[in-house]
């Protein structure tokens, strides 16, 4: 049930050791853990994918290639409003974000 390095010498569930620090005398607690530690690599993982698409867009305008930019703004559209449904970023900020490019794209248009 409870990891090897959670276990104390006695067999016990042992205090929060360095290096360890949710509080490891609850089940509970060592379950909100694992998921905040599950979560939290999800949330980056998806926070990944939409700064690897705004990078891809944003180089694509910059290099002054409006077809390939307008391409890919309805990918880069998907993935922030995915980011924004599932809670990683801000709703203000996903408009925030799609209201930037647009702009950016009908300047260089």
């Amino acid at each position: 049930m409870f990891l090897a390095h959670e276990m104390g010498p006695t067999g016990r569930l042992a205090r929060a050791t360095k290096g360890f620090s949710v509080a490891t005398r609850h089940a509970s607690a060592v379950k909100a853990h694992r998921q905040t530690l599950k979560r939290t690599s999800h949330n980056r993982e998806f926070r990944s994918k939409l700064r690897t698409g705004l990078k891809a867009i944003r180089q694509a305008i910059d290099a002054g290639k409006p077809a390939e930019a307008k391409a890919l703004l309805s990918q880069t559209f998907s993935l922030i409003d995915k980011t924004a449904g599932k809670g990683i970023i801000h709703d203000n900020a996903a408009s925030r974000y799609k209201s930037r490019l647009t702009k950016r794209i009908s300047a260089k248009a």
